[in-house]
């Protein structure tokens, strides 16, 4: 499996994610300082560097399940895929959707989560439990996956649409794959679009590969497309 990084994106979005997370920790204690105080002049300020703090400290721990956390969600793909997709070129944060897996019989896109706790899903309705006091420090919502993957899907139609315009047709797919929460944690029922843990990932995937290849035409098409976005990192094709 040929696997295209955004190195350099990563390293600069990691690097952004541990300056907000201690931006906010300095807003934060600035409030608390001003907190001690007691002067009635100050509460906007003392409020001001509380709320700024939370917020920026939120936008540091969003970014860093993402971008620090070890192991990434894009590495977490990576050894999932490996033998199953062995002829695959994954893409990883340089199309519409930030992973992205090209092979012969099609297109699939990955919605990863990172998120803890009890997670069901019921008729496409998402819900998450047993989180606690983690719900409003340090953890993020599950949030709709579902509407994540329909969005997803509709950007790379319409970058394939624009860029490879040749291609009337191509089976693509999207795929919500869940990299921590253990297995017995989420619970799945009347989903349109396959959720799972990555642990689940390869034995799906081996079971629902088609049999229908691509044309050549077709296949050299999306190819290119997806390489070219990716020309800062592609030096030559294989």
């Amino acid at each position: 499996m040929v696997i295209i990084r955004d190195e350099e994106r990563i390293k600069r979005l990691n690097r952004i994610s541990k300056i907000a997370s201690f931006a906010g920790i300095l807003f934060l204690i600035g409030g608390m300082i001003l907190a001690f105080l007691g002067r009635d002049d100050v509460i906007a300020y003392q409020l001001a560097a509380l709320g700024f703090g939370w917020i920026i400290s939120q936008i540091g721990i969003f970014m860093a399940h993402r971008y620090v956390r070890d192991p990434r969600p894009d590495q977490v793909l990576d050894k999932s895929l490996g033998k199953v997709a062995r002829k695959g070129r994954l893409y990883h944060y340089v199309l519409p959707a930030q992973h992205v897996l090209l092979m012969e019989t099609g297109i699939i896109i990955f919605i990863t989560k990172y998120q803890a706790g009890k997670i069901s899903i019921v008729n496409d309705k998402w819900k998450q439990e047993g989180l606690g006091m983690r719900r409003f420090f340090g953890q993020e919502n599950v949030g709709n996956p579902t509407r994540e993957a329909e969005d997803s899907l509709k950007a790379v139609a319409s970058f394939i649409r624009e860029h490879a315009p040749i291609v009337e047709e191509v089976p693509m797919a999207a795929l919500i794959v869940f990299t921590t929460v253990e297995p017995k944690e989420l619970l799945v029922q009347e989903s349109h679009i396959p959720a799972m843990h990555h642990s689940k990932m390869k034995s799906y995937l081996r079971r629902k590969r088609g049999t229908q290849r691509l044309s050549d035409e077709y296949y050299d098409a999306l190819h290119a497309a997806f390489d070219q976005a990716a020309k800062h990192l592609v030096k030559e094709r294989p």
